[in-house]
């Protein structure tokens, strides 16, 4: 195993550019707190977001996306049968996707779901510590979607769940990592202030479905949309008064962000 502390790393950026030619069409079957701030990130970085979640469009739309988030925040109504179809519909049609298992391990109801989709293989799993922990079997601890475990904690956890599932395997935190089973990439940055706002975590998820649908491999792609939202939330961070002020600079600074490194 080998890990990679270095960033921000040049592929980034070329990664970054090549998003913002393709604009791929990323669809979002996400939760309703968070719908409108990830339609607005993944503006922002160059992708076309498209927040499709009807249970009798998912078969026709997935399909014609270019990258697909499964986020599993909120499960009202429709929303289990919709994540459980656009994930088989996806690994049906090869549309490369990720699985934000949100407060995984915190109910039995939850924990089935997050089962159940993940036997249609996604691409990316993007988590906390605690969610990650929760897919590997461990006590994760969390406080529903919000984790009270390091994210370097879960990294031998992540390890097993990607040579599980052959998914990358993203843990967010202080310091994020990524991981294929074999090599792990160490991304620091970002700030305290992120979790603060509403759907930060949760947009991380559609940028890296973004940079899958721009042609990246698994790994790198996940890394790029680990990078440049810690680049951006640095940024934001400079000139921010608090959440509020924070979440547009955070939009500023991911419009921005690609032009230096």
């Amino acid at each position: 195993m080998s890990t990679n502390i270095n960033w921000p790393h040049s592929q980034v950026a070329e990664d970054l550019a090549r998003l913002r030619q393709a604009a791929p069409l990323t669809q979002c079957v996400t939760n309703i707190v968070v719908a409108g701030f990830t339609a607005n990130v993944l503006l922002a970085v160059g992708a076309s977001p498209a927040m499709v979640d009807a249970l009798d469009e998912i078969p026709e739309f997935v399909p014609i996306a270019q990258g697909l988030l499964v986020n599993i925040g909120t499960l009202a109504n429709d929303t289990p049968r919709a994540a459980v179809r656009a994930a088989a519909v996806a690994r049906a049609s090869g549309t490369p996707w990720v699985l934000d298992p949100v407060a995984a391990g915190a109910t039995k109801f939850r924990s089935a779901l997050v089962t159940e989709i993940l036997e249609h293989r996604p691409t990316v799993i993007k988590g906390n510590a605690s969610e990650i922990l929760a897919l590997a079997g461990a006590q994760g601890g969390g406080k529903g979607p919000d984790s009270t475990a390091d994210s370097a904690d879960a990294v031998p956890a992540a390890i097993t769940v990607a040579r599980q599932t052959d998914a990358v395997v993203a843990i967010t935190g202080v310091v994020d990592y990524a991981t294929d089973g074999a090599e792990v990439v160490a991304v620091p940055g970002g700030h305290d202030l992120m979790p603060r706002v509403t759907g930060t975590g949760c947009s991380l998820g559609g940028v890296i479905a973004a940079f899958l649908g721009a042609g990246a491999d698994p790994l790198r792609a996940t890394v790029a949309g680990l990078a440049v939202f810690a680049a951006a939330g640095e940024r934001a961070s400079q000139g921010a008064a608090g959440p509020g002020s924070f979440a547009a600079a955070f939009l500023d600074e991911l419009y921005r962000i690609g032009t230096e490194w």
